[in-house]
């Protein structure tokens, strides 16, 4: 009885968290499970455009954690504000927020305007199978010109509906996520195929098909903002001036900037991991592609539950009540665990289907399925670290979820990729579970730092 009152919350618990949950959970699976079909839909023109389009989807891969991670410091801080009840303090937090967006656009475009082409290359190599490495190549460059037009807009979006949640508005942003992805899957279908009249336009109909949506998504989300500006205080003196106050720039760069540096070095070692397995040849990177594509739409339980985590502890920090937040963190922490274990199994069990529909050699598609199985047995494991990483971000913790979690990649995971990929002849999936094993390592330093309690902590109370 004591096991269950310490892991298992009561109905009011689960109220309170399903309230949460749910609207980002059916916005990150319908994102991802229409990723998926975009992937396949790609994945039917031939292996060569679907592996271009996978190496660029891993670059912008890299922007995207880079808005998260450098958002997330003024984010902690606008939970914090929202439960204790300042408004200005949430509208200085949501300015910095557009400053850090800016300068992040700015940064990426500049870099993929200049070196696109050279990190392309570093992931493109032969293999077992014939596959053409210059058509591969033209592919993703294709690709990669069109789909840097998404990156202002996803910027700009993140700024507004980061926000929107830690206020407690979660399902404007999942309506603006639903919306996008359909109007992504019906243009994907229209312009990948040349369907209704449109010219048949391969991996560059799947760039135009998502850059449509995300402008769209945008306008959504700003635009409702700003119509219901009594329910969001925080615009009233969003826009009044340009100043953020000296104290809070320093609490958001203390926080913040190993956050951003926490997403942009995590973000480049899975690029440098995938580099690595590439190095197996390029039939890998495509396995490796339908492998993270699907388990991304099975990875929505505990990366949802990770933003709840973060929501929901911040908010009971923010208003004082620590003893509270340390009690719902654990049976947050719990439900995650319990909730990936089984969707985990699901996973497992579908891995050998899931590849047939790729149109892509057997040997890609076995290939993947055993990498799906590999994934489905850490899912656990990953649910445990994301929950104590949401945990320790919750409460300012931000140079401890450094070391935890891209720290902890860069000396160990990453090393370890290289070495395997450079110095011996392992075959790809004996080194992708070597890899992904160092993840029990990380679970056991997971729950050190959060069971010492040291952010268990009010930041804005002053």
């Amino acid at each position: 009885m004591h096991f269950i009152n310490k892991y298992v919350g009561n109905r009011a618990f689960y109220r309170k968290l399903f309230a949460i949950l749910i609207p980002i959970l059916i916005q990150n699976v319908i994102t991802n499970f229409v990723n998926l079909l975009d992937n396949i839909m790609v994945g039917q023109v031939g292996t060569e455009p679907m592996s271009g389009v996978a190496i660029v989807n891993q670059l912008i891969f890299v922007f995207n954690l880079c808005i998260f991670g450098g958002l997330a410091g003024a984010g902690i801080l606008t939970a914090q504000f929202y439960g204790s009840g300042d408004a200005r303090g949430m509208a200085d937090s949501f300015r910095a927020k557009l400053y850090i967006a800016c300068a992040a656009v700015v940064s990426f475009l500049a870099i993929f305007s200049i070196s696109g082409e050279t990190l392309i290359r570093q992931f493109i190599h032969e293999g077992g199978e014939q596959l053409d490495l210059a058509a591969t190549l033209l592919h993703a460059k294709d690709y990669m010109r069109i789909m840097l037009l998404q990156i202002p807009p996803f910027a700009l979006q993140m700024a507004y509906s980061s926000t929107l949640r830690e206020t407690g508005e979660t399902m404007l942003p999942m309506k603006a996520g639903i919306t996008a992805v359909l109007v992504n899957l019906i243009l994907n279908y229209i312009l990948i195929f040349g369907k209704l009249g449109a010219p048949v336009l391969g991996v560059e109909g799947a760039a135009v098909a998502t850059v449509v949506a995300r402008y769209i998504e945008c306008a959504i989300v700003v635009a409702w903002t700003h119509r219901h500006r009594e329910k969001n205080r925080f615009l009233k003196t969003a826009y009044t001036t340009f100043r953020i106050p000296g104290s809070l720039v320093r609490q958001i760069a203390v926080m913040g900037l190993p956050l951003l540096a926490n997403e942009l070095l995590w973000s480049s070692g899975v690029a440098i991991l995938n580099q690595c397995y590439s190095v197996r040849g390029l039939e890998v990177v495509t396995a490796t592609n339908i492998s993270s594509t699907v388990s991304n739409l099975f990875f929505c339980s505990f990366l949802s539950m990770g933003n709840a985590i973060a929501i929901i502890v911040g908010q009971l920090l923010g208003a004082g009540e620590l003893e509270r937040a340390v009690d719902e963190d654990r049976k947050l922490i719990a439900f995650s665990v319990a909730l990936s274990a089984a969707v985990g199994l699901v996973m497992a069990f579908l891995a050998p289907l899931v590849p047939r529909i790729y149109n892509t050699s057997e040997s890609v598609r076995h290939l993947a399925s055993q990498l799906l199985v590999a994934v489905a047995f850490f899912m656990p494991f990953s649910s445990f670290t994301c929950a104590c990483y949401f945990t320790l971000r919750a409460g300012g913790q931000s140079v401890i979820t450094f070391i935890f979690d891209s720290g902890f990649q860069c000396t160990v995971a990453v090393p370890l990729a290289f070495v395997l990929s450079r110095f011996t002849a392992l075959p790809i999936v004996p080194m992708y579970i070597a890899v992904q094993s160092t993840e029990l390592i990380k679970c056991v330093i997971g729950y050190c730092f959060v069971k010492r309690r040291k952010w268990v902590q009010d930041l804005v109370s002053a």
